[in-house]
Order: structure tokens, then sequence, then C-alpha cells
């Protein structure tokens, strides 16, 4: 089951469910909008490898924009730290946003309850196009959860994109043991 506003916002209410900054008015119907933060990464290697650190250089979107190009993986960041304890955030991108041929994430959409943290963007372009901190990005939609957790993100001894942070993290799949 998809939140609705109202449960969403009884979500806030109790504590289960936190967005810093909130804004009433980028609360949808069953969404809440979130925006892109004015940093971003991208990999300093042209090849990349699954079982090595990955190099990542930051920058910031200047307040002209920044124009992003296709071909280059852009790590992002949404300018909202969320916490979900009691129910499974999905980030997805806005209509709008895909109408202008920005895709804001490759695989990671879903998070996990006891995520706590800003969402990273995997931002990718289908031709030139010019993005602005601040910017109205994607929206989150909240599922619920049957059963209980056994362990939630937060407290996973595991769990690699735990620390809080304002930057977008590069893969840390390396982390993995394969």
């Amino acid at each position: 089951m998809i939140l609705s506003d109202k449960l969403i916002l009884e979500e806030i209410e109790k504590g289960t469910i936190l967005i810093e900054p909130f804004i009433r008015e980028c609360l949808g119907t069953n969404s809440y909008d979130v925006h892109l933060g004015k940093h971003l990464a991208t990999y300093t290697g042209r090849i990349l490898d699954a079982k090595a650190h990955n190099e990542v250089e930051h920058f910031e979107i200047p307040p002209e924009g920044l124009v992003l190009e296709p071909g280059v993986l852009y790590l992002g960041v949404t300018e909202e730290y969320t916490e979900t304890h009691a129910h499974v955030p999905f980030l997805e991108g806005k209509s709008s946003t895909g109408r202008l041929g920005i895709d804001i994430h490759a695989t990671a959409g879903k998070g996990d309850v006891g995520f706590c943290n800003t969402w990273t963007l995997e931002i990718s372009v289908s031709q030139p196009v010019r993005v602005y901190g601040g910017m109205p990005i994607g929206q989150l939609i909240y599922f619920s959860v049957e059963g209980e957790i056994e362990v939630m993100y937060n407290t996973k001894k595991n769990a690699k994109y735990n620390e809080r942070t304002i930057r977008p993290v590069e893969s840390m799949m390396w982390k993995n043991k394969f």
C-alpha cells in the first residue's frame, strides 16, 4: 500500500518519517517532491572497477546552472535529509524531469526501512540539459511493510551508506566480498 498525503503527515507527526527541510507545498497526493542539491560528483577514471574504490571529483552547481552532457554518469544528491523508520521509501523521477531527458537513478530507487540520509542520485541525460541546485528532481513514495523488521538499515553492521552527508556518495561495491 502506498501512503496518502494524510498518512505521510500522520507518520511525520509520529516520527516514523522525517523530511528536513519539510515544505508542505511539496507534499503531493501520495508523494513528497525532493530537490537537487548543489553538490555533484563524477568519477575520475574512465573505466570503473567493481572491486576497487573508484575516486570521484566533487563540484558545485553554480547559480547560473550547469549543463549535463550525455555519456557521463553524474552523482547528485537531494537537498532533503530523510529518515524512514517504518516504511519502504521509493525515489522516482518527476515526470517533468523525465520529459527533459533526465534519469535520476540507474537502479537504486528503493530505500530500506531505517535509511537515514540524503539520497545519492545516479543522473544521466539523453541530450545536453541545464540543471540548477534546488530544482525539483524526484518524488518520494512510501510503502507499508508487512511483518516485523529484524535489522533496520541504520543498525546493520555492513551498511555502506550510513554516514550522514550533504554530498553524493560514490559506489561502495568494493566493500562487498566477491
